[in-house]
């Protein structure tokens, strides 16, 4: 199947290469899933690739978690998770101003060297954006950033009006790749979609195929119904690195997703 069969005028009309190009992974794979790789060892991640890589379109990252973190196992672990074809999403949600987001790029983690995309908090104004951007073009890459516009934990402060307030100057960043929402209720994923419109991809944690309450707060929703809501890729942790077998289990989550994209576009 061609990307533009799976996505129709989403990627004909689309202006980011990035989206592109996780369309085409997406498509390739039949997988709209992130995994968060929430493992806290160079070791568990690889296994992790190993094991769901061709599952998965994309990772989610917490780089400073890993607990044996190098600078040449991460490297090792990022040309991996290339050669699975997966884009890496450093969920790092940057808040600062411009001036410290570009610095907090670098740093001993160098996050603007291999991410693709990463995660940002719109409090402190748009210029978080632009630093963050600006931390990638001093390398000479180029990336997205996923603005948090809704959060699926229990009382958080991310409330409709502020939303819309990261909705309205994030859509019209040519930076900004997308938005994070939520995934646990279809009825405000829809009601975001319809305020986005169809040039920013929404991403969205808070989906399990088990629905209910986690851990800590988190809540849990369906992951087709999260597609069919607007969800352009669902982003799966313990659901899949849990799981007793995760390869079975990433397929399950990838068909759940690929299921919910046929019916929305149908």
């Amino acid at each position: 199947m061609e990307p533009s069969d799976a996505w129709g005028m989403r990627w004909q009309s689309s202006a980011s290469p990035l989206a592109k190009r996780y369309m085409k992974v997406a498509t390739a794979k039949q997988s709209l899933v992130c995994l968060a790789a929430d493992r806290n060892t160079m070791a568990g991640l690889f296994d992790l690739i190993d094991d769901v890589g061709e599952h998965v379109a994309a990772l989610k990252t917490h780089v400073d978690l890993v607990d044996d973190w190098t600078p040449e196992a991460w490297a090792e672990f990022c040309e991996a998770a290339h050669e699975a074809n997966l884009l890496i999403f450093e969920d790092r949600k940057f808040a600062d101003i411009g001036k410290i987001s570009r610095a907090q790029m670098a740093g001993i983690y160098d996050i603007r060297s291999w991410s693709d995309l990463v995660t940002a908090h719109l409090i402190s104004g748009p210029d978080v954006v632009n630093g963050l951007q600006a931390g990638w073009t001093d390398v000479g890459r180029t990336g997205g950033v996923l603005l948090l516009a809704q959060m699926s934990s229990r009382g958080n402060l991310l409330h409709p009006a502020y939303t819309a307030e990261v909705v309205g100057k994030g859509a019209a960043h040519p930076g900004v790749f997308g938005f994070i929402g939520n995934g646990s209720r279809p009825e405000e994923l829809k009601a975001l979609r319809a305020a986005v419109g169809e040039e920013k991809m929404i991403w969205t944690p808070g989906v399990n195929l088990a629905v209910g309450d986690g851990e800590m707060g988190q809540r849990y929703g369906d992951p087709t119904e999260a597609v069919m809501a607007g969800s352009d890729c669902i982003i799966v942790g313990s659901g899949i690195h849990k799981a007793d077998d995760p390869k079975q289990a990433a397929a399950a989550y990838a068909r759940a997703s690929w299921d919910g994209l046929t019916k929305r576009n149908g």
